[in-house]
C-alpha cells in the first residue's frame, strides 16, 4: 500500500460553490487521490499517494479550467501569512467595489426606465441601450471570462448562467432596436406579466441585462466581505515570534536575526524583552510572564537551570538562556502549525451545498435549451421561443439565493457588534446553533486574567488594614514584580487622596520578597508561611483553598496584616455559566492552572467536569475527544495557548480582551470582554439561521414557481427581472430585521452562597 503524503495547492479563479465541486471532482480522479477545497483561503488540501507527483495535481486542476500553484515558502521566522480573502482597501476589494459601484450608477436609470412606462420619454430607450452596453461589456466580463473558459472544461458555473442570461437579453434587444420595430421614437414598453410575441414591435429587455450582474456582483461583494480575515491567526502567531536576539559568544555580546540562534547558544533576556526561542536559564533570575503563551497571569520565578518558553516576557531581572529548541521545534511554531491544520477543514453543510450547486446550473442550462427547442419544434414565433428561454435563463439567475446568507449575516453581525459579538461567518453561526458543549478557559475567561489583590486581613489589635496596606504599597512601589504592582495598584484605588510614601534601602530577594524603611519603620512585603500569626491562619488557609498567592506584611518585626493576590472572577461568570447551562449547552473548564484554583473556580461557578493543568497541546487533545465522542464543541479563550484548542473545535469563541492570536483564530468574538455575551451569541445565532433558512426557502420556492412559468410563456423577461428583483427585495428585507432584533432579558440572580470578589468587595 503506497503512503499517503499531503499536499497543499493555490487554486485559483474559483468563485462558487460549482468552483469547489468541480475542483474537488477533478483531483478525485486520480486513483487515490482525494481532496478538501476551500474557497474562503482558495486553498486545496490533497491526499495523494507518494506515486503521485505535484505536476500530476496541478496539471489536473488546470484541466478543470482554474490555475494552481505551490504555496510560496515564507521567510523563516519573519513569516507573515497572508489574507486569502482579501482585505478591506486591498486591491482585489477596491476594484471589486468600484466595479459594483459602476455598476449601479448605469443600471438604476435603465431599470426604473423599463419597468416604469410613465418615465420613458421620447428616444429612451437608445439611452437605455448606451447605459447597459457598459454593463453588459465591462461590469460582465468577469463571468463572461469565466463561463468560456469553463465551458472550454466542459465545466457550468453560475457564471455560466449569469454570463448567457446578460448576453441573451442584450443581444435580444439589440435586435429588437434595430431591427423589431423598438428603436422608433416614441416607443412606450408597457410593463405585462406575459410575453406579446408576434406582435408588430419586439419588446426590449435591457432591465434583465441589467439587473442581473448588478445583483449578482452585489451578492459576492457582501460575501467577500463577510469572510475577510481568514489568515488572522496565522498573521498574528508569526507577530509573536522574536525577531532578533542578543547571543553571548566568548564574553562578547551581538545582535543577531532570529535565523542564525542555532540550538546551544546563548543569549541575553533583558528585563521588558520577549525570550527569543525555548531554552534553560544559564544565569540571573526573574519572573516570566507567560500570559501569551499559556494563557495564565500568574508570574513563574525563573532561575538557573529552570526551562523558559519562547514568547514569555521577562518582567524582572536579566537573563541568561542556552537555547534548546530553534525553528519549527519551539512550542509556538507547534501551535502555529495546529492552527493551520484546523483551519482547512470545511463543514459538512458547505460540502452539501457544493454539491447542490454543482447539479444546479446544468439542470437550468438543459432547461432552457429544451424550452427554446420545444418552442421552435411546436411552430410557434421565434420572438415567443426565444422570450421563454430567456425568461428560463432570467428567472433561474440565482440573485436570491445569493443573498440570503450574506445579507442575514451582515445585519445579524452589525446587530451582534452592537451586542458586544463580532461573528466571522455562516458556518460559525450554524455551528453556533448546535453546540452542546462549551470549552471554557479560566484566566482572562472567566477571571479577570490580571494579578489582583482580592483581599487584605488586618491582625487584630495592629496598626490597622489601611495602615498596614499603605505601608506596603510604599515598599512595593520601588518592585517590578507583578505581586508588587498589584498591591501598588490596590493601595491606589482604595486609598486615592493618600499618595504612597517613599522607601529607602529596598531590597528584593527572588522568590522571597521586598524589604525598606518607610517613615522609620522596615516594613518587609514576604510569602506567608506557616510562623504567619496565628489570627491569620483562617485567610491563609483560606487563600491555599482558592491558589492564590498569600503575602504578609510585616512592620519592624511583627506580623500586621496578609495581602491575598490572585486572580479573581469576572463578576458575571455565574450568570453566564447559567445561561449557558439553560440552554442546554454543558460547560467543560480546561485551564493550565493548578488543580486547587481550578476547583474552586468550578465550585463558585458550578460546573462538574473540569481539566486542571492543560497545555495547548492537552487542550487541543481534550477537543478532539470530546468531538469523538460526537459532542458539537466549542472553545471558549482568550490566549496563545488557547488558539489551537480554538480552531480545531466545531467553533472557537475568543475574548476581546485576549491576545490576538485567539481572537483570530476563533469563529466569534466576545468583543466586550464577557462571556454572558455566549448566550446572547447561540440566541442570535438561532435567530440567524432561522431567516437564513426563510431567504432560501423562499428563493428555492420562487424557483420552483416562475421558472415552470417562464417554460411554458407565461413569463415575460422583463416579468422575470421584476420576479427576480423582488424576490432579491424580500428576501434582503427579511434579513435587516436582524438589526431591530433584541436577545431575551437576561437572569438577575447569583448562584447560592456565591461571592464573586475584587479590588474594594
Amino acid at each position: 500500500m503506497d503512503t499517503l503524503a499531503s499536499t497543499d495547492l493555490v487554486v485559483g479563479g474559483m468563485n462558487c460553490a460549482a468552483c469547489v465541486n468541480r475542483v474537488e471532482k477533478r483531483l478525485a480522479r486520480i486513483e487515490g487521490v482525494s481532496a478538501t477545497v476551500n474557497l474562503a483561503t482558495g486553498r486545496a488540501r490533497v491526499s495523494h499517494p507518494a506515486a503521485v507527483t505535484v505536476g500530476d495535481l496541478l496539471a489536473a486542476v488546470e484541466r478543470a479550467g482554474y490555475s494552481a500553484e505551490l504555496p510560496a515558502p515564507p521567510p523563516p521566522e519573519r513569516a507573515q501569512p497572508p489574507d486569502p480573502a482579501g482585505s478591506p482597501g486591498s486591491g482585489g476589494d477596491r476594484e471589486e467595489r468600484q466595479r459594483l459601484l459602476v455598476t449601479a450608477l448605469l443600471s438604476v436609470p435603465v431599470l426604473a426606465l423599463s419597468m416604469a412606462p410613465v418615465l420613458q420619454f421620447r428616444n429612451w430607450q437608445w439611452l437605455c441601450f448606451v447605459l447597459a452596453a457598459p454593463v453588459v461589456v465591462w461590469s460582465s466580463w468577469p463571468f463572461h471570462v469565466r463561463a468560456v473558459r469553463g465551458l472550454r472544461h466542459a465545466a457550468a458555473t453560475m457564471d455560466t448562467l449569469v454570463s448567457l442570461g446578460v448576453a441573451a437579453s442584450f443581444c435580444w434587444s439589440a435586435y429588437a432596436l434595430f431591427l423589431g420595430g423598438a428603436g422608433t421614437p416614441g416607443m412606450r414598453m408597457p410593463f405585462t406579466l406575459l410575453p406579446s410575441a408576434g406582435g408588430e414591435v419586439a419588446h426590449v429587455y435591457l432591465e434583465a441585462a441589467v439587473g442581473v450582474p448588478l445583483f449578482v456582483l452585489a451578492g459576492r461583494f457582501l460575501e467577500s466581505r463577510a469572510r475577510h480575515g481568514t489568515g488572522e491567526a496565522l498573521r498574528s502567531l508569526a507577530g509573536l515570534a522574536v525577531k532578533d536576539v542578543t547571543v553571548r559568544e566568548g564574553g562578547a555580546e551581538r545582535l543577531v536575526p532570529i535565523e542564525r540562534l542555532r540550538v546551544g547558544q546563548e543569549f541575553i533576556v533583558r528585563p521588558g524583552e520577549r525570550v527569543a526561542t525555548d531554552g534553560v536559564v544559564v544565569s540571573g533570575s526573574s519572573a516570566l510572564d507567560l500570559s501569551l503563551v499559556t494563557g495564565e497571569s500568574e508570574p513563574v520565578e525563573v532561575g538557573p537551570d529552570r526551562p523558559v518558553v519562547g514568547g514569555a516576557v521577562n518582567a524582572g531581572g536579566l537573563l541568561v538562556v542556552r537555547a534548546t529548541e530553534v525553528g519549527a521545534d519551539t512550542r509556538l511554531a507547534r501551535i502555529t502549525r495546529m492552527v493551520t491544520e484546523a483551519q482547512a477543514g470545511k463543514a459538512r453543510a458547505q460540502r452539501l451545498a457544493d454539491t447542490v450547486a454543482g447539479a444546479f446550473v446544468p439542470v437550468v442550462l438543459a432547461l432552457a435549451v429544451t424550452v427554446l427547442g420545444f418552442w421552435l419544434g411546436a411552430g410557434a414565433d421565434p420572438q415567443a421561443a426565444v422570450t421563454a428561454c430567456v425568461a428560463v435563463l432570467v428567472v433561474a439567475c440565482p440573485c436570491a439565493l445569493g443573498l440570503a446568507t450574506p445579507t442575514a449575516l451582515l445585519a445579524a453581525t452589525g446587530r451582534g457588534a452592537r451586542l458586544g459579538v463580532l461573528v466571522s461567518g455562516p458556518r460559525a453561526l450554524e455551528t453556533l446553533r448546535h453546540v452542546d458543549t462549551v470549552v471554557l478557559d479560566k484566566t482572562g475567561t472567566l477571571t479577570t486574567g490580571r494579578m489582583t489583590v482580592a483581599r487584605v486581613t488586618a491582625v487584630p489589635g495592629g496598626i490597622g488594614r489601611e495602615r498596614a496596606l499603605w505601608l506596603a504599597g510604599g515598599v512595593e512601589r520601588g518592585s517590578e514584580h507583578p505581586l508588587g504592582r498589584a498591591v501598588v495598584a490596590y493601595c491606589g484605588q482604595q486609598l486615592p487622596r493618600l499618595p504612597l510614601p517613599e522607601v529607602t534601602g529596598f531590597r528584593a530577594t527572588a522568590g522571597v520578597g521586598v524589604t525598606g524603611v518607610v517613615e522609620g519603620h522596615r516594613v518587609e512585603v514576604r510569602a506567608a508561611g506557616a510562623d504567619a500569626h496565628p489570627s491569620l491562619a483562617a485567610a491563609l488557609a483560606e487563600a491555599e483553598a482558592a491558589a492564590r498567592t498569600a503575602v504578609l506584611v510585616r512592620v519592624d518585626g511583627v506580623d500586621q496584616a496578609l495581602v491575598c493576590v490572585g486572580d479573581v472572577l469576572r463578576p458575571g461568570s455565574y450568570r453566564a455559566v447559567d445561561r449557558i447551562r439553560r440552554l442546554g449547552v454543558r460547560p467543560v473548564l480546561a485551564t493550565g492552572d493548578r488543580a486547587a484554583a481550578a476547583a474552586h473556580v468550578a465550585a463558585a461557578l458550578g460546573i462538574e467536569e473540569v481539566r486542571a493543568g492543560c497545555s495547548p497541546e492537552d487542550k487541543a487533545e481534550l477537543v478532539r475527544e470530546l468531538r469523538e465522542q460526537g459532542r458539537r464543541v466549542a472553545v471558549i479563550g482568550d490566549g496563545v495557548n488557547d488558539a489551537a484548542a480554538l480552531a480545531g473545535a466545531d467553533l472557537g469563541i475568543a475574548m476581546g480582551s485576549g491576545t490576538d492570536v485567539a481572537i483570530g483564530a476563533a469563529d466569534v468574538t466576545l468583543v466586550r470582554g464577557d462571556i454572558e455575551a455566549v448566550a446572547d451569541a447561540v440566541l442570535l445565532a438561532r435567530r440567524t439561521l432561522g431567516t437564513i433558512r426563510l431567504g432560501l426557502v423562499w428563493a428555492f420556492g420562487y424557483n420552483a414557481v416562475t421558472l415552470p412559468l417562464a417554460a411554458v410563456g407565461l413569463l415575460s423577461p422583463m416579468a422575470a427581472a421584476a420576479a427576480m428583483s423582488v424576490s432579491s427585495l424580500l428576501v434582503v428585507g427579511n434579513s435587516l430585521r436582524l438589526r431591530t432584533w433584541q436577545p431575551s432579558p437576561r437572569a438577575r440572580r447569583t448562584g447560592p452562597g456565591v461571592r464573586v470578589e475584587g479590588a474594594g468587595r
